[in-house]
């Protein structure tokens, strides 16, 4: 089965059939006249209930909003996570000077922000701190979200194939990606997948 091309779908079930790039999903939404913000599986689940004839509620946000400028404030400890939080390089200066030069940002890290707030900058750094002194476990193993298909399906593809390449990896998640199954985990059956 080959998979559709997206403006010829007419049902959120079939949409979601379907492994997406976000490219993908926006260029629809535009085309659609669908509110295009968000992460993929927001703008996935608009597009789906829109083919559907399903009533939204409005994407608006009619709550207040806050005007904080991330890029240009002057951030310290006591600086409280807001609705609008935005990385770049203002915030990337704050967390290297608490946290060292090694601080990177992280799938799990800027999840933590996101749903955190209302929590301050140290409370940041220390989950920052506390998340690097857990990596240091030998069976660490950072938790990727479900959104986030490809790395997941890589990480469990060399996990059950630790002597195959990564040019095998993609290539497998390529054929993968293809089929109609909603979300795309690797299952050992993969390797049978042919073009």
């Amino acid at each position: 089965m080959q998979r559709p091309n997206i403006i010829e779908i007419q049902t959120g079930e079939e949409l979601k059939k379907w492994y997406w790039l976000k490219d993908e999903l926006v260029s629809f939404a535009k085309l659609t006249k669908t509110n295009y913000s968000g992460s993929k599986f927001e703008i996935l689940e608009r597009l789906a209930n829109q083919l559907d004839g399903k009533h939204q509620q409005s994407d608006t946000k009619s709550k207040y909003v806050s005007k904080f400028n991330w890029a240009k404030e002057k951030l310290t400890l006591e600086t409280v996570i807001t609705d609008n939080y935005k990385n770049g390089e203002n915030v990337r200066a704050f967390f290297k000077e608490h946290c060292g030069q090694k601080f990177a940002f992280s799938i799990s890290f800027m999840a933590w922000i996101k749903s955190n707030v209302g929590k301050t900058l140290q409370d940041a750094v220390t989950e920052w701190q506390d998340n690097q002194e857990l990596q240091k476990q030998k069976d660490y193993q950072s938790k990727i979200p479900d959104s986030n298909q490809y790395n997941k399906y890589t990480r469990d593809f060399f996990a059950d194939n630790p002597e195959k390449t990564i040019q095998e990896a993609r290539h497998f998640w390529k054929l993968k990606r293809k089929l109609p199954l909603g979300k795309h985990f690797y299952e050992r059956t993969d390797l049978e997948l042919k073009e």
